[in-house]
């Protein structure tokens, strides 16, 4: 974004782009596949891949290098949020979750050979990822310090065991990045991310766990891990130890894109919605003439418009190279609420029609419930919030801020609902 009059050129154009081919592909595939299944296929990935590179839209935050698009996270909130619109357009443009997330992290901390290994076939769409690190209870979920998957030192490698759940993606990925505790001893735990390759001996799907939503391909899954042989050149980048430290860095601008990609979605939904209004009469007038649907209306305007602020303030802070924790938690959670607020107004203004499947919105509320979850739980988030508020104006007892606790490790940056950050 070069001002504050609006995008550049060349995103507006991007956008335009990516609108027609929402509109023309993504949102006649996604009312099919509502109508049959409920959920996408890898067979459907690649047929829309495919007319997404021809339309000049793919991978629009993968590097250029590796060719992709490119763009920063101000680029990014434009054509996500026009993708996602469609349940589909991200799937098509391959920047949606997990690969997108599993792509930034790649592109930042892999080392060469795992770049040509997994990074580039991950980028041209030839393969999908998931990414490993919610356990079944008592392990990790918004607090990454209970990880119990744990990888041993052995002859060439490593051996990894352990159990993993909610893995967005797993079957039929290529490959996922697991996270287990590499404990040397003596100090706080320590993680690791390996790259495992899913045909590997002792990595099992073990079943599809049912959920309330079913957009994501691959499904959300439970995962063992059982005597998991991987050589050293599985630890990603190298850096044994940095497992949490890597996450963080994949999770601070996957809430971003998670947030761009579901006001999409709300956006479509509340046009939907004010569109029915305009159309369906009751008590001598439209609906959209009466003060409590201009109410919702007027409501579902503002937290869109809010969300989008928050957006694009947390992508600039990022984009300028500076930390974003704060930001990139505000935007989420309040995103992550308002396009839940956004649909449900959505369906009651549509009344019967909202239910049913005459109108997507019924799965799109199904499909947007779950982000108050993942990617860290509202309340995780605000407990990082308030933290760091207190870190910053003095703790509650009279101390200074800079003595106040600062063993935040920020659990709300870490994975509730496994890969589909």
């Amino acid at each position: 974004m070069a001002n504050g009059s609006g995008p550049e050129p060349v995103i507006q154009e991007l956008r335009a782009r990516t609108a027609d081919f929402v509109r023309d592909v993504a949102e006649p595939a996604e009312a099919a596949m509502l109508s049959g299944t409920g959920a996408p296929d890898d067979r459907l990935r690649r047929a829309l891949q495919q007319r997404a590179r021809a339309a000049g839209i793919f991978a629009p935050t993968a590097p250029r290098a590796l060719g992709g698009l490119g763009l920063d996270l101000c680029g990014q909130s434009v054509v996500l949020e026009t993708a996602g619109r469609s349940l589909l357009g991200p799937l098509a443009l391959n920047c949606a979750a997990p690969d997108e997330g599993n792509m930034h992290l790649l592109a930042r901390t892999a080392t060469p050979d795992q770049r040509r290994r997994y990074l580039e076939p991950l980028v041209e769409g030839a393969v999908r990822s998931c990414f490993a690190m919610t356990e079944p209870a008592p392990g990790a979920g918004s607090d990454p310090s209970q990880l119990a998957t744990r990888a041993r030192r052995a002859r060439g490698g490593w051996v990894i065991d352990g159990r993993k759940w909610f893995v967005t993606g797993a079957d039929g990925a290529a490959f996922a990045l697991v996270m287990a505790r590499t404990d040397r001893g003596g100090g706080e735990p320590e993680a690791t991310v390996f790259l495992v390759p899913t045909g590997t001996p002792g990595f099992e799907v073990v079943r599809h766990i049912p959920t309330l939503d079913s957009g994501f391909t691959g499904g959300h899954c439970e995962i063992a891990l059982t005597n998991c042989a991987v050589g050293d050149d599985a630890v990603l980048g190298h850096a044994v130890g940095q497992g949490f430290a890597q996450a963080q860095l994949r999770l601070e601008p996957a809430r971003l894109t998670h947030s761009m990609r579901w006001l999409g979605l709300a956006a479509r939904a509340h046009e939907t919605a004010v569109r029915y209004t305009c159309g369906r009469t009751a008590f001598g007038s439209r609906l959209g003439d009466l003060g409590m649907v201009q109410q919702q209306i007027a409501d579902n305007e503002i937290d869109l418009a809010a969300g989008r602020a928050l957006v694009r303030e947390a992508a600039q802070v990022l984009d300028s190279g500076l930390p974003g924790r704060q930001e990139t938690s505000v935007a989420k959670t309040f995103v992550a609420e308002a396009v839940g607020r956004v649909v449900d107004r959505a369906v009651q203004m549509c009344g019967a029609s909202g239910l049913s499947g005459e109108l997507p919105l019924a799965a799109y509320l199904r499909e947007v419930r779950a982000f108050r979850v993942y990617d860290g739980p509202s309340e995780v988030h605000r407990r990082s919030i308030a933290r760091r508020a207190v870190r910053r104006h003095g703790a509650p007892d009279g101390r200074p801020a800079e003595s106040a606790p600062t063993t935040d490790t920020d659990g709300a940056g870490q994975v509730s609902s496994g890969g589909r950050a």
